[in-house]
């Protein structure tokens, strides 16, 4: 078929969350469709009314809001195609089932759960294949009135055909065979009048001119079943690419004893959506075996199905973070500003109204921690020394660093010439040091290595000189003091 008015469509059952392996379908064909200029169409299957909830379809539309996937067809911008809800498409299901019936390509059964059941166990137990044995195929008109006398609601089954085989030519994995022989009748409308899956798919992707049909590999078997629905119906049949399954570390289905599988908990653990999209699109897909940093604008240009691997692909929580932190890095540092004050503020660290002056003490603070950080969500523990007053020593640290012998007196010199220091600016800063260092006679990092854990609680942290000027004096001079009783007690303590 040709690339020519591509048209892809992503099409979830709201039932969830955006889960990570549907952002991943998702993205290969909003990029499929984008690459060549196509149309991509965003469809909720909702036909599942005991289980598909509005809170659902609000997560799946923030969730690819969220990644950037926008949609040129489907809920919130309308479309020629739609409605865009199966669950409002009922009529145009029910039409086609009529049609099918109509021409013997379908039939009424009314076998109940129970008796299904039975044969199923008794097929089995006798070593024969437990598909339906289609007894209800033949059935008279007299037979049908009297089993729905007995009050039975027929549910409709598509007529397969048994000889021969079906073949799907797909466009990952290559010229796909099935025996015929080994489908069964499935059921294409429930006794509620519900279609089901295969059959609403079949209906929906030719109604909405979907060219390419690109979803997870856990479709390949419903793949010849929606064959014959469309060659029943004598529609075109689509082409089909189905994606690898992806995997956790331990080489086992991704779900949620590997961590997040949700889209929006990888947003509110603080990872951003060009990571986010750059790192879906390498599950499964790469361009070269060393380019692996990618911009929205580059995949679209770069994507081809023909570099999806056929092997599951592995989500690796490790190589997303670093991703991160890569674009992390990137960040203008107004726009890290924007991204970091909510969740400050969320903390209760900053009030929920600031003006210039403090918006500006928090992008200095957040420019010095941007090369350390992997995601926004480390930005609040990493940043709490300051914004709070009474901060959290380790230790450790106290014990090894506090409890030199020089650091109360190098505190009183330190103390005594930040208190003059004006302005309080890194430079000024750091000329102090430089005095104090060298009237302890000692190197440079002996004398910043106390006073960073006397003002940060820890042996880790930005430059130094940054930290005490976003600090501020005040807090710089308090924590100081602080220190300095701590570390004369460690000291009387050793004698």
């Amino acid at each position: 078929m040709s690339t020519a008015n591509v048209r892809t469509r992503f099409a979830p059952s709201p039932t969830g969350f955006l889960h990570v392996g549907g952002a991943r379908t998702a993205l290969f064909n909003w990029l499929y469709a984008r690459h060549y200029g196509g149309i991509f169409v965003l469809r909720i299957e909702d036909t599942d009314l005991e289980r598909s909830t509005e809170e659902s379809v609000t997560a799946i539309l923030e969730g690819l809001e969220w990644l950037g996937l926008t949609w040129d067809e489907g809920p919130g911008c309308g479309g020629d195609y739609g409605p865009y809800f199966q669950s409002e498409r009922l009529d145009i299901y029910k039409y086609y089932v009529q049609r099918l019936l109509d021409e013997d390509k379908a039939y009424l059964c009314y076998c109940t759960p129970e008796e299904l059941k039975a044969r199923r166990e008794e097929a089995l137990a006798q070593g024969r294949d437990p598909k339906y044995d289609r007894r209800c195929a033949q059935l008279t008109d007299a037979e049908r009135k009297a089993l729905e006398a007995e009050g039975r609601q027929p549910v409709v089954r598509f007529r397969s055909n048994d000889v021969g085989t079906t073949e799907v030519n797909d466009l990952i994995r290559g010229q796909i065979i099935f025996e015929n022989g080994m489908l069964d009748d499935f059921v294409i409308q429930k006794s509620d009048g519900m279609p089901t899956y295969n059959f609403a798919v079949v209906i929906d992707d030719h109604l909405m001119k979907i060219t390419h049909v690109i979803r997870g590999d856990d479709h390949i078997s419903n793949t010849p079943r929606q064959i014959q629905v469309y060659q029943a119906l004598d529609f075109p049949v689509p082409e089909f690419a189905h994606l690898p399954m992806i995997l956790g570390n331990d080489k086992t289905r991704l779900s949620k004893r590997h961590g997040a599988t949700s889209v929006t908990e990888y947003r509110d653990q603080g990872f951003l959506p060009k990571a986010m999209v750059n790192y879906l699109a390498l599950l499964g897909w790469s361009y070269s075996a060393t380019d692996t940093l990618f911009t929205p604008e580059e995949l679209i240009e770069k994507f081809s199905l023909d570099r999806v691997s056929r092997n599951p692909a592995v989500f690796d929580m490790k190589k997303l973070e670093w991703m991160n932190g890569v674009y992390l890095r990137e960040l203008d540092p107004e726009e890290l500003t924007g991204l970091v004050i909510p969740r400050l503020q969320k903390e209760g660290l900053l009030p929920e109204s600031i003006d210039a002056a403090a918006r500006e003490r928090v992008k200095k603070i957040a420019v010095s921690l941007q090369s350390r950080i992997r995601t926004l969500a480390e930005f609040v523990p990493s940043s709490r020394y300051f914004f709070e007053d009474d901060i959290e020593y380790d230790p450790a640290a106290v014990d090894k660093i506090l409890a030199r012998d020089y650091v109360p007196d190098m505190f009183a010199m330190l103390l005594d010439k930040l208190m003059q220091v004006e302005p309080f600016t890194e430079d000024n800063i750091e000329q102090v040091f430089l005095e104090v260092q060298e009237e302890v006679g000692r190197k440079l990092g002996d004398v910043i290595q106390p006073v960073r854990v006397a003002v940060t609680g820890t042996r880790v942290s930005p430059g130094m000189y940054e930290v005490l000027a976003a600090l501020g004096r005040p807090r710089t001079l308090q924590r100081l003091k602080a220190a300095a009783e701590m570390a004369k007690a460690k000291l009387a303590g050793k004698d």
